[in-house]
């Protein structure tokens, strides 16, 4: 690799730390292509991306950005894993940690707070962007439903009596 992609390398890994939600640092020794394929398409169905970087060059590549403390996990063989969801990277890299023991979490960042092993396993217990706004949907909605339900009831209640009233008066 020669210095001019090597600046290249440095500005992308850059950009990753500068727009992604969430970045999550593991090891990744012993995993198989198909295994590495198989985390690349789970991240990818969320939305995020697997990157796999020589640790020199993301460290240079962290100097003055606010997830700067990552560089403290880049040692030995290291992959990134990341999304502008700041959830979505941090569910799939724990799901597949849990299902492969070669995938060894060593923590994240989310934006400039550091986040340990623990961490991690935190904000993927988190529920995701879209969850949210299902939930502040459903609460935006229910009240009107409520009142128009409370509203309607008043009548169907009076019609329901006068239904009553006049089965009373025919018999």
């Amino acid at each position: 690799m020669d210095r001019a992609q090597k600046e290249k390398m440095v500005d992308e890994l850059g950009q990753i730390f500068d727009s992604s939600g969430v970045v999550v640092v593991a090891h990744y020794e012993g995993l198989t292509v198909a295994q590495m394929q198989d985390l690349r398409a789970r991240m990818r169905e969320v939305g995020g991306s697997v990157r796999v970087a020589k640790n020199k060059l993301a460290k240079i590549a962290l100097e003055g950005k606010p997830c700067a403390s990552l560089a403290d996990f880049l040692t030995g063989m290291t992959v990134l894993t990341y999304s502008e969801d700041p959830v979505a990277a941090a569910k799939v890299a724990d799901a597949y940690a849990k299902d492969n023991e070669k995938f060894v979490i060593l923590g994240g960042a989310m934006g400039e707070t550091a986040l340990d092993v623990d961490g991690v396993k935190a904000v993927a217990k988190m529920p995701s962007r879209e969850e949210l706004i299902a939930s502040i949907v459903g609460c935006i909605g229910a009240p009107a439903s409520n009142i128009a339900g409370a509203i309607g009831a008043p009548a169907s209640n009076i019609a329901s009596i006068l239904s009553t009233i006049e089965d009373k008066a025919a018999a």
